[in-house]
């Protein structure tokens, strides 16, 4: 029996190309067949949570009125550059949208007995509170988002070595500190003492007082 002959390249091409038709066609006619999935079922791709349960770390009483929440959006043009060398070269771009909010609240903590004034009568009270202030802005991940990333040739080649190629660290936090200013050129701490002093005329009055008095500054 004489050896068999290897085939040729030009017949194996087509040959390659017939089986994967031939697979494609299959799995079409099998993915409506109940019980059987098709191709893209088989090798799709798979995301699974390996992360550990959280862990408490600490606990924090809160002596706090959070009167007021401000919602506050920006968008963030970053752009670095090295001096003398072109952008297509060495220099990175981001336009970044960032939502976030501000809380104001009123520190109840360290109120005391000189602070909370009362009648014989007990029909009136006079309350003396801090002004409000704002808390930290807490930036939306599911509401902010990068539009467009541009990177010069140096740049994504470091991307292929780095940890983190698609960090957006400095847009975000440039948007924290644009939503904090924002929010301080706003008058979110004045509807919070507004707000304060409705929620304690209101509890006060329902105790009995017919007469209550905020004043703030103390």
């Amino acid at each position: 029996m004489g050896a068999v002959r290897s085939l040729s390249w030009w017949v194996k091409v087509p040959v390659g190309v017939l089986l994967a038709a031939v697979l494609l066609l299959a799995g079409a006619q099998l993915r409506g067949l109940p019980g059987l999935p098709g191709l893209g079922e088989l090798f799709g791709e798979q995301t699974r949570d390996r992360s550990g349960p959280a862990v408490l770390e600490s606990v924090q009483d809160l002596s706090r009125y959070q009167a007021a929440t401000g919602n506050f959006q920006v968008v963030v043009d970053l752009e670095k550059d090295t001096r003398y060398v072109p952008d297509a070269l060495r220099g990175t771009r981001v336009l970044y949208v960032g939502a976030g909010s501000v809380d104001a609240y009123v520190d109840m903590g360290a109120l005391g007995e000189k602070d909370v004034t009362v009648d014989e009568e007990r029909t009136s009270a006079t309350i003396r509170l801090p002004h409000a202030v704002l808390d930290r802005p807490a930036l939306d991940p599911d509401r902010s988002y990068a539009v467009s990333k541009q990177r010069g040739l140096l740049d994504r080649l470091g991307d292929l070595f780095s940890d983190n190629p698609n960090s957006e660290q400095a847009a975000q936090q440039l948007a924290v500190r644009h939503i904090a200013t924002a929010a301080e050129e706003s008058r979110l701490t004045a509807q919070a003492e507004r707000n304060t002093k409705r929620m304690l005329e209101g509890l006060l009055r329902s105790l009995g007082f017919s007469r209550v008095t905020v004043v703030y500054g103390a």
